[in-house]
């Protein structure tokens, strides 16, 4: 059972890799920032997220590989969501980081610039 386990983790841990990769262009987190808040058309999102059509759909079409995204199809509009309300929370975890990295950095900075 010990093997299983292992080999289970392992796949774990390449599937979070990937899921990684995909979610390492700040134009995809910017999409899904876009999402957060309920489904948008692909003008939508083109508008908001000040993309070209084109680009927009290669970033959509990786995001929906890895089921990150699902699509919706709505007459001539396709509508796009988050498929787990999960990915918002770590995205949002990984920027509160971020906010707290940065502020303590800014910290550091005003007391160097005090001490000159």
């Amino acid at each position: 059972m010990g093997q299983r386990v292992s080999e289970l983790n392992k796949k774990i841990f390449e599937l979070h890799a990937e899921i990684c990769q995909i979610l390492a262009n700040p134009k995809r987190l910017e999409i899904l920032d876009i999402l957060r808040d309920g489904e948008k058309t692909v003008t939508e999102l083109a508008s908001l997220a000040n993309i070209p059509q084109a680009n927009l759909s290669q970033h959509l079409a990786l995001l929906r590989k890895k089921k990150i995204v699902e699509s919706r199809r709505e007459g001539v509009n396709i509508f796009y969501k988050i498929t787990n309300p999960k990915i918002i929370q770590a995205c949002s975890i990984i920027r509160d980081i971020l906010f707290e990295q940065l502020a303590d950095d800014e910290k550091l900075a005003k007391k160097i610039r005090g001490r000159r």
